[in-house]
Order: C-alpha cells, then structure tokens, then sequence
C-alpha cells in the first residue's frame, strides 16, 4: 500500500493557488443557513413587508397632497381625509421599522450560529490534518485568515439577505407602479440608471478585488512576521537584532500601505462615478414631472411621488454599491478560510475502521518503509516487535530515522510499504482516536499551554479530579516543587512552559502521561535536553512508570537505556544491529562504538548527518 506522494498533498493556504469561484464559496456556505430555514424564511417575509411598507409611503404622501389640491377651502376635506392621510403615513413608517426589526430578532440566531458551527468545523478539521500540513503552515497569517473569514461570513449574511434582496424587492414595485400609473419615459429613465450604476458598480468592483486580495496576503505576511518575531524573542535579544526585526515588519506594513492607498484610491472613483450616474437620473426623472405637471397630466401629489421614489431609490442604490463592495470583500476574506476546510485530510479513519482492544499492548512494525518525500526514503525494511510489557530502545545517529518511529506509531503519517500493528491489529484498521488514547509520549521538548500547571497536567486527561491531577504529581515527584510555589496548582506557566525549567516541564509531561495511564508508552528522547543531575533525576521516574506498559524508548545518550530488554540500532533508516546491551557490546559493531564516543565524550549527542525535516 503505497501513501500519496508528498508532491501531491495539497499546499497549505499561504501557498498560492487559484482563488476559489464566488459561486463555490456560496454554495459552501448556503448549508450552514438552511439548517435554521423556518427562521430564514420567517425573516424573509418580514423583509417583504418591509419593503412593501416603505413603496406605500409615497402613496400615501401622494394621495395627502393632492387631497389638499382639490378643495382647500371645504372645512371636512382639511379635518377629515388629511388626518386618515397621516395617520396611514405614520403607520407605514411605523410597520417599516417593526417588520426590520422582527426580521433582525427572527435571523440572529441564524447569522451566529453559522458563524459558529463554521469556525468550530475549522477548528477541528485543522486538527484532523496531518502533520505535513502544521509542520509548513504559518501561524500568524493562517490565524489572521481565519478571523477575517469568519468576521466576513457574518457581512455576507447581512449584507446579502438584508440589503441586496429588499433592494431588488423595492425595485421591482417602483418600476411596476412606474410603467402602470406614468409615461413610458419615467420607467426607462430609471431602468437605465438602475442598469448603467449596477453595470459600472460590478465592473469597477471586480477591477478593485484584487486591491482586497493583496492586501489581505499582505496583511497576513506582515502578521506572520510579527507573530514570529515575538515567539522567538530570546533568540531576537540574544543577538541584538531589535531594529533588523523592526524593519522586516515594517516592511510588510510599507507594503499593506501601498495597497490601501491604491485600494482607497480606486473607492474614490467608484463612488464618484455612482454619485454622477444618480444624480444624472434624478434630474432626469424631475424634468419629465416638471413637463407634466405644467402640461396637466400629473398633479404636484405626482411629481412629489415620483421624487420620493427616486429619493428612496437612490439611498439603497448608493448603499447597493457599499453591499456589492462588501460583498466581494467579504467573499474574497472567505477564500482562504473555506481553503482550509478544502485541505484534504493525509491520514483518515477507513470506513469501517474499529476501535483498538488492547491485550497486552504488542507492537510490532513489519517490514515498514516511509519517506516524506518521493524522492528520499528514510526507513527501509524495519522490521521488529515490542513484546508486552516490555522496553524496546531504538539508537541511532541524528537523521537514522529514530523519531519517524514514534510519529508512524501514532499514525501522523501513513506508512509507504509494510505495517504497524498493536495486537495484531493493523493501524489502519483501527480509529486513530483510540489508537491516541492508548499511547502516551514524554518528548524531547515538552511543550506546555499558557495556563495553569494544574491545566496542563490534567491535559493527559481532561475532567479528572484534583485528587488524581495530585496524585500524578506526587507519582513524577513534582508536587513538593508545585505546592512551594505561590499560587501551587493555579500558578501560570507562561507561553509554551517558557516560566518553568527544563526538569520541571518533563515532569509535567511526566505527570501528565501517567494521568493518562496508557497502555503503550514512549520517550523520544525525553531527558536530552537536560543536564546530568535532572535527567539521572527524571530517569528514574521514567524507568518506574515503564513498568508493566509497553515502551518504547528513543535515546541518544546510551547509558540510559542499558538495562532496555531490547535494542535496536538504526543507520541511514535500516535496522543494522539488534540485541541487549552486553550482546551488542560484544558484537562490536556500530554501537559498541557509538559507547565507546559516548564513555570519551559523555555529553555528546550522537550528531552525524543533519536531522531529516519532515516536509
């Protein structure tokens, strides 16, 4: 079984690639709305009626002018048919605002929870990818991606549903009561208008969208930068280099400038252009009712309707140029935040893949061969089994293939050729969930959140009480140190663990694997880090929650794994030695000189060829 070669995993979103089609980001998201489509529809109708609520205010403005031109000097006409004339007027204002409001109150939910259930759907599908994906990603510019998508998730919403569509209602009922009630030219007039300001608005809009994309790549280049910068702070004062950094984002800023200026440039014509067709179009429409009411064919309640008209118009129409400005910004942010959900998962559950049963906890890599990329295979062949409940160490040179070990086991990649199986159980097969569950890891550097020690602990397995979170602590020797400290469990860490050292993030990660009791244990390179007193330290308390479990043990420094039931020598990704410490000893082959560098040289780390990036 052959894994997907690495040139066709698809790129991560800050690569460049063919920008989504609108239609296809809409149909994306229509789905997520149609789940609530009562509310939906319920909002629409009341949108309607709004609009139908605002066309009838000119009438009723209309039929109250002329009532006033007819006989002004008849007592009851003045009192009586003016008085109903307003109080219609006041209720159509009125039933504006409540049929607006109602359809807010009635598409809340629905603008909200899509938004949610988008971001919570991002969230976890970039989890579900694999490592490939994380390991080439950018933090700060896909972050940045992701809260400008979701924030124009909810503009699209708003602006499509609640201003595009009762601007085309409203339209459609003027330019009706237009062609039945008045001369031919009033509806040509502004059919003509309403054609010429969509027309120029859609092509000077697709001519400024790519003002938007750029400035979004820039923006997010600039914040990558930034991001970068602050996590490697020690490394930026440990060289001086403040200024050089300030002028790498700087540029980005200089950058984001350029393409906002001219980006604010191109809105200015826009809108001027809008402004020019609008104006030109009302002057129009006030000539011809000018000639009509001299003529005698319309009455001044006709002129003033048909000015009113244009006058409600033309505020939708200006802020229709805004909606499709917005519109296509919103659609442009959304691009890279569907991209993400577009990223295919490298490593999926087979569809009838079962949960892992543990008996024992064998594992056993049969004849597996990988490579992160086509073209340079790391593991040929390697073949060997871990019996239950007992310790395997895997040596080797920097770049033999060692931690590739632990990352297959864990099924972060697919293997190229062969298989891995626990009890006899294909990987595969089984759920990576519960394959995850069953293995616990203390790496080479613990990498903690930025929340409480008591919260990173109980990480290993997240609602368990204090008592146990506790006992896991005192299990890795930690909580004498925990409890000196002020705040005890509550006390910060810091971002990634940075306020505690290096013993004391192992022993958190200590503590935190034996809250989570798994069946099969690994320690890539657990104690490398640190110095000869914390690591003799913390290897004990390695070696005591060993045992009985399953382990696999990743070293470089070989006195560490002497007493291991089994040891496994890697070169250049195949197994060239295998045996216990004295047999291997004996041998005298590439371990027994690897102890006999490491007895002259205790603290070196056994550093050949670079270590391999997976790609």
């Amino acid at each position: 079984m052959r894994r997907t070669p690495a040139s066709s995993v698809p790129l991560p979103p800050d690569a460049k690639g063919v920008p989504r089609n609108d239609w296809a980001t809409l149909r994306t998201l229509f789905p997520y709305l149609w789940v609530y489509k009562w509310r939906v529809l319920a909002a629409l109708a009341a949108l309607i009626g709004a609009k139908m609520a605002n066309v009838g205010v000119p009438l009723v403005l209309k039929r109250l002018i002329d009532q006033l031109a007819i006989d002004p000097k008849d007592p009851h006409a003045l009192l009586v048919l003016p008085l109903g004339a307003l109080v219609a007027y006041g209720l159509l204002r009125l039933s504006t605002t409540v049929f607006t409001e109602l359809r807010e109150f009635l598409f809340a939910r629905v603008t909200q929870r899509a938004v949610r259930t988008i971001a919570l759907k991002v969230f976890r599908h970039l989890h579900a990818l694999s490592l490939r994906f994380h390991l080439n990603r950018q933090t700060g510019g896909m972050t940045r991606d992701i809260e400008r998508g979701t924030r124009g998730v909810n503009s699209l919403i708003s602006y499509s549903l609640f201003n595009v569509l009762p601007t085309l209602v409203e339209i459609t009922l003027v330019l009706g009561y237009l062609v039945l009630n008045y001369d031919i030219w009033f509806s040509a007039i502004t059919a003509v208008a309403l054609a010429s300001y969509i027309a120029f608005t859609v092509i000077v809009t697709e001519w400024r969208t790519h003002f938007r994309r750029t400035m979004n790549e820039l923006d997010s280049k600039a914040n990558t930068k930034a991001i970068d910068s602050l996590l490697n702070y020690e490394t930026v004062k440990y060289f001086g280099n403040e200024e050089y950094e300030a002028k790498r984002y700087d540029q980005g800023l200089q950058s984001y400038e350029n393409a906002a200026v001219r980006s604010q440039t191109s809105l200015s014509f826009l809108n001027t252009g809008q402004s020019l067709i609008i104006a030109t179009a009302v002057t129009l429409i006030l000539w011809r009712a000018t000639e009509g009411v001299i003529a005698g064919t319309m009455t001044l309640g006709d002129l003033v309707l048909v000015n009113s008209f244009m006058i409600q118009l033309y505020i939708p129409l200006n802020f229709l140029g805004v909606i499709y400005r917005e519109i296509k910004q919103s659609l442009a942010d959304m691009e890279r935040l569907f991209s993400l959900l577009d990223q295919n998962r490298e490593v999926a559950d087979s569809a009838g893949a079962q949960p892992l049963v543990t008996r024992g906890a064998q594992v056993e890599f049969s004849h597996v061969e990988f490579s992160y990329e086509a073209k340079r295979q790391i593991l040929f062949d390697v073949d060997f089994s871990i019996p239950a409940g007992t310790t395997t160490a895997v040596v080797g040179h920097s770049g033999s293939g060692k931690s590739t070990l632990s990352r297959l086991l864990f099924r972060f990649y697919e293997v190229n050729g062969g298989a891995i199986r626990i009890d006899g159980q294909d990987l595969r097969a089984i759920t990576q969930a519960s394959l995850r569950a069953a293995i616990g890891i203390v790496p080479q550097d613990t990498v903690l959140f930025n929340d409480s020690i008591e919260y990173n602990i109980a990480y290993g397995r997240p609602g368990a009480s204090h008592e146990d979170i506790v006992a896991a602590a005192r299990a890795a020797s930690i909580h004498d140190f925990i409890e000196s400290l002020p705040d005890g469990y509550q006390t910060m860490v810091g971002e990634r663990g940075l306020k505690l050292s290096g013993g004391e993030k192992q022993r958190v990660a200590i503590a935190r694997t034996l809250l989570k009791n798994p069946a099969i244990l690994i320690f890539d390179e657990a104690t490398s880090a640190l110095d000869s007193k914390s690591e003799q330290a913390i290897q004990a308390q390695l070696k005591e929650i060993a045992k009985d479990r399953t382990t696999l043990v990743i070293a470089h420094r070989l006195s560490t794994i002497a007493d291991a039931q089994q040891i496994i020598v890697l070169d250049h990704g195949r197994i060239v030695e295998r045996g216990t410490h004295q047999s291997l000893l004996a041998a005298r082959g590439l371990y027994q000189q690897m102890w006999e560098r490491q007895l002259a040289r205790p603290d070196e780390e056994l550093a050949s060829p670079p270590l391999e990036i997976a790609k």
